[in-house]
């Protein structure tokens, strides 16, 4: 093969003049787009059940939303068929993170590093009872630093759990396309 022969030039997309048309696509990456009806149910109805668990909690003047519950709330009503979305590691995580979390601030008290270790106890546990729920291992840490009274903490975990479950379930039989949910319930 003789060197002065070349390959033969790729044809190169043409710059776009528009910014927008150069960044966003990059910024998209390489996930799947959800389709827009599924995103409008899945918001409105993780929105919903927060504001339920709001209206509950200024009821009985408890807090019954925590940060672990919205993020279970978004991963059942915008990845409902996911094993983590699924009743038995959303309800079972959490009240078995929280029995990692209380048996840390018994054992230890209340501080980051205990917090970190509950967090970290709580995957394991989850893991072994083969009950992934990423969410739950911030209620091990909400325990913790917060030192809630687990008589009226612990049942209303496990209502705000189950209600986060039920609403995905009602929202699920609601709509006629899209996945339904639960995919199994244990």
């Amino acid at each position: 093969m003789s060197t002065d022969q070349t390959a033969p030039e790729r044809a190169r997309p043409r710059p776009s003049t528009n910014p927008r048309g150069r960044i966003l696509p990059h910024l998209a990456g390489r996930a799947p787009a959800a389709a827009p009806g599924s995103v409008l149910h899945g918001v409105s109805g993780a929105t919903a059940v927060m504001l339920l668990l709001v209206a509950i909690g200024a009821a009985l003047h408890e807090p019954v939303l925590i940060p672990p519950l919205a993020a279970s709330a978004a991963i059942v009503h915008s990845a409902p068929g996911l094993p983590l979305a699924q009743p038995r590691s959303v309800i079972a995580g959490h009240l078995l993170c929280a029995a990692v979390g209380y048996a840390g601030l018994a054992a230890f008290g209340s501080s980051p590093w205990v917090a970190a270790l509950a967090a970290g106890l709580a995957l394991a546990v989850m893991t072994v009872a083969r009950t992934p729920h990423s969410p739950a291992c911030a209620t091990a840490v909400v325990i913790v630093l917060g030192t809630p009274d687990p008589r009226t903490f612990v049942p209303l975990l496990a209502g705000a759990a189950l209600l986060v479950v039920l609403a995905g379930v009602a929202l699920s039989r609601a709509r006629r396309t899209g996945p339904r949910y639960p995919q199994y319930w244990w």
